[in-house]
């Protein structure tokens, strides 16, 4: 009874640790990042995935910094657009969607100016499959908030 009474202890144990490592952190428990610590960390992962060297790191690190902080005048500007409850109208919601197309394609231009062929062709690659997880973490952020 002794070593039954143990073992379904160490079970249920192993099973609740076991359910513990499968669960990401949410939100609250995730550290924040500073812009300058998200920079880096995607400049690194770019340096491994593409193989940059130091002249196109120095680029790449002063493109990122750069849509940082457009990135973040535009989520200021959003800030205080819900803070102030204005909705936008179709033509406000048309020009943003023009604005960012057109970021993104100057983005993409200095991206190509800065690698090879390959390492272009390898980040566009990247850039697809993020946008595929994004669109998957969209869809189950929507099936838990339905």
């Amino acid at each position: 009874m002794k070593k039954l009474f143990i073992a379904t202890l160490l079970f249920v144990g192993v099973a609740s640790f076991a359910q513990d490592m499968d669960q990401k952190p949410s939100g609250e428990q995730r550290e924040r990042m500073t812009p300058e610590q998200r920079n880096e960390k995607q400049l690194k992962k770019l340096t491994s995935e593409l193989t940059l060297d130091a002249n196109q790191q120095a680029q790449v690190k002063q493109l990122l910094a750069e849509r940082s902080a457009k990135a973040q005048k535009l989520r200021d500007a959003r800030q205080a657009q819900r803070d102030s409850d204005t909705k936008p109208t179709a033509a406000e919601r048309e020009a943003f969607k023009k604005q960012m197309i057109a970021e993104q394609d100057a983005n993409d231009a200095k991206m190509k100016a800065i690698l090879n062929a390959d390492q272009y062709t390898k980040w566009k690659a990247i850039q697809e499959e993020n946008k595929d997880k994004a669109r998957e973490r969209m869809k189950e952020y929507q099936k838990e908030n339905n």
